[in-house]
């Protein structure tokens, strides 16, 4: 791979730390100290592609009839090696291609082709060799010293010889957009992909060994990713690892070789459309959003320079490379040496660590002196820290070259060099450049760029343009208009839907009973009672009254137009509700009547309300949306009557914010009231009913929440009945009136934010 160095960037020159420096600069020094030329990479010097015979397969131990591609380096080869679309790509670390070496298109067995070139990952150079397959076939992958050798195999490809690797793990790896089934073995395996049976993917690993402890299912529904479940079984010779999948997911197999001997198989499975942002510097995945799209990163856009100046005649030239290091710092990896002198002279002491370390040290003049030391086990680059330390020395570093004078002339030198660079600043060029702004306003960016600018420079803003025009030096225009780029973004739109829904049920029930009459025993009635006191009676109810619903019933005579109750409990039955029963019972000479009128109401129903407001708005900023009416109300005060409008409305209040993963937060309230005009005032005003809720919460994009809910409900039972007779069992159905109520409500607040222009403001 490329050499990673530890250090700094200062202009176009590398910076390299002292304690690392030396290890480096000693593996480029020849042994007598002069500087030689950094090791070259890994060169591919041929490929080659033939079909092993029996023989030679089986001193191979490679499955027959298999056909070889063979890769020759100029040094042992560290690889990754993995499946794609009818290929099997093999990735050669820290390496580049001969120019000597061309593609093979002439087809091979189950080889059609090979081809060579050079790629980058994650910034490190490779080589990538593409071998084209014919027909299906699995692989094997060794490296015999300097060569690298593919096996391919259009059969069951199994080695002819010995056991194949032994499974020590499985297990599995949950990511956004990927998941993935990482399998260690004991050395490089044989593997085959097996035709998917629904939503099973297959893969069989010909004569591993798995332990008992391993063949098992490990259920990961639970992580709501892309497997619901990963199996390892014995087939046979073979172990099978099977995979529950989404159905729109695709796999991906790559085997990894280590240093010692054992490999990692990864079955990688991945979400359509997924894109994950690779950190350059590290290679690491980073800003990955919970839905599998890019999220919002951090951005550097301008970083403060060192004070360098560039390589000229001066004494001060040796500072272009670096600061001077504090000595006492940083990790020390030299070579470890003895050292034990007594009132050495200082110069033998340096030409000793120089030689030790192989590096180049150049000493001033007014160095000198001599050192008692004594060290055993120690790095030479911290023993030449030490020692500088010591005699009140410091060092600056120049390419290949290390420069020790007294620490005062390096900082005097140091300074020098600044006070060089700032005047170099003072005099540079000032140039004028206009920045145009597209989304955000001109003023809103020209404050924070204030920051960015020279003391010399200036920002001014033309408002009808919405331009920024800045007079400054270039580095720091640069910095500017790249502070202006990333600021100047689409705003997140963001639409807010609200669902209310109202159910409200109701059921009544009203069973009354009327029932009365007269009796008479008079002389004029042909049945006196025979008694001086009383010598007739009249009996006749008495729970009549000019209300009293007599609808059903007919009067036997035109003397009786009211019945005369005695029990009188109707149930509220009249037009539209209910209904009732009237029956008469009377003697031939009316002696004695008899009138009885059972009622009965029964009401049920539903009412469902769905009101549904919604209102897009920039992100951060507060949106209403409303419609309801304007409600009179009378007041009468000492200046007379006035009349005052109190509001009653369905109304959405929200403001939300886009967060860097895509979500959306925001504060939100919602207004349901209307006018209830079954219960008013003594004027008649109708009261308010009111439906309010005010939350903050987080929702992730196109995501529908429930913010809140209501439920109530009332039940009634009323028993109206006469004392007494009501409490007698079943007769005492006759002097009641019996009323039951349940009405039940329903109230559900959803939400719903999307985002309307994702794809602009938050960048692919």
């Amino acid at each position: 791979m490329k050499r990673r160095e530890s250090g700094k960037h200062v202009g176009h020159k590398r910076v390299i730390p002292l304690g690392l420096s030396a290890v480096m600069l000693g593996s480029a020094l020849s042994s007598t100290g002069a500087f030689a030329a950094p090791p070259t990479k890994n060169h591919v010097k041929k490929v080659e592609v033939h079909v092993l015979d029996d023989a030679q397969a089986t001193a191979a131990s490679a499955p027959k009839g298999a056909t070889e591609v063979t890769v020759a380096l100029t040094g042992t080869p560290t690889y990754t090696a993995r499946v794609d679309a009818g290929r099997v790509i093999v990735d050669i670390n820290d390496s580049d291609v001969d120019s000597a070496v061309t593609a093979l298109t002439a087809p091979v067995g189950v080889v059609g082709g090979v081809l060579a070139q050079v790629a980058e990952s994650g910034g490190a150079k490779l080589t990538r060799v593409s071998i084209a397959l014919v027909k299906d076939a699995t692989y094997r992958v060794r490296v015999d010293g300097n060569t690298l050798k593919v096996w391919l195999s259009g059969d069951a490809a199994k080695p002819t010889k010995g056991k194949g690797p032994k499974i020590t793990d499985v297990s599995y790896v949950h990511g956004d957009g990927q998941d993935r089934v990482v399998v260690k073995l004991s050395s490089a395996p044989v593997f085959a992909t097996a035709p998917a049976t629904g939503n099973k993917a297959r893969l069989e690993l010909p004569l591993a060994e798995l332990p008992s402890d391993l063949e098992r299912t490990l259920d990961v529904g639970a992580f709501k990713g892309l497997l619901a479940s990963v199996s390892s079984f014995k087939k046979g010779d073979s172990v099978v690892l099977e995979a529950d999948r989404a159905s729109e997911a695709t796999a991906e197999v790559k085997v990894e070789n280590k240093d010692d001997g054992t490999a990692v198989l990864v079955w990688t499975f991945t979400k359509p459309g997924y894109v994950p942002l690779i950190d350059p510097k590290n290679s690491k995945v980073t800003g990955i959003g919970a839905d599998g799209k890019p999220a919002k990163k951090t951005k550097t856009i301008a970083t403060e320079k060192p004070m360098v100046v560039e390589q000229d005649d001066s004494a001060s030239a040796f500072l272009s490379s670096v600061p001077m290091q504090a000595v006492g710092t940083g990790k020390y990896s030299g070579k470890r040496i003895d050292l034990d002198f007594k009132d050495a002279d200082i110069h033998n002491i340096l030409r000793l660590l120089a030689e030790v370390g192989k590096v180049n040290i150049v000493t001033a003049d007014d160095v000198s002196g001599s050192i008692t030391i004594k060290m055993k086990n120690v790095p030479w680059d911290q023993a030449l820290d030490v020692v500088l330390q010591a005699k009140g020395l410091g060092m600056v570093r120049s390419g290949n070259l290390i420069r020790v004078a007294k620490a005062e002339a390096l900082e005097k030198e140091r300074e020098m060099a600044i006070a060089k660079k700032k005047q170099e600043l003072e005099l540079a060029p000032i140039e004028t450049r206009l920045i145009p702004v597209s989304y955000a306003t001109a003023a809103e960016l020209a404050a924070k760029a204030e920051e960015l600018k020279s003391p010399r420079g200036k920002i001014t803003i033309d408002e009808r343009t919405n331009v920024l025009i800045v007079r400054d030096v270039a580095a720091n225009l640069d910095q500017i208009e790249a502070l202006v780029h990333s600021l100047d973004t689409q705003t997140p739109e963001v639409l807010v839907e609200a669902r209310i829904v109202e159910a409200t049920s109701r059921y009544l029930r009203d069973v009354g009973i009327q029932w009365g009459g007269d009796m008479t025993m008079s002389a004029a009635t042909g049945n006196p009672t025979g008694l001086a006191f009383p010598s007739r009676i009249g009996l006749v109810g008495g729970a009549s009254d000019q209300q009293t619903p007599t609808a059903g019933l007919s009067p036997l005579t035109n003397a009786i137009p009211n019945p005369n109750f005695a029990v009188n409990l109707p149930a509220a039955a009249g037009t539209g509700s209910g209904g009732a029963l009237g029956l008469a019972l009377g003697s031939i000479n009316d002696i004695v009547n008899l009138n009885v009128r059972l009622s009965a109401a029964e009401t049920s129903g539903m009412l469902r309300i769905i009101s549904s407001p919604r209102i897009l708005t920039l992100d951060n900023r507060e949106a209403t949306i409303s419609q309801g009416t304007l409600i009179p109300f009378s007041q009468i005060s000492a200046q007379g009557v006035q009349t005052t409008f109190q509001e009653a409305k369905l109304a959405l209040t929200v403001k939300p914010h886009v967060t860097a993963d895509g979500s959306v937060a925001m504060h939100v309230k919602i207004n349901r009231d209307e006018p209830d005009f079954n219960q008013t005032s003594a004027r008649g005003d109708p009261t308010i009913l009111k439906r309010q809720a005010e939350t903050d919460l987080l929702v992730p994009d196109g995501a529908t929440v429930v913010i809140g809910g209501i439920y109530t409900r009332n039940t009634g039972r009323n028993l109206d009945q006469v004392p007494f007779f009501g409490s007698i069992p079943i007769i005492g159905i006759l002097f009641q009136r019996r009323r039951a109520s349940d009405t039940r409500s329903e109230l559900v607040i959803f939400l719903t934010p999307r985002i309307v222009n994702r794809a602009e403001a938050l960048g692919k």
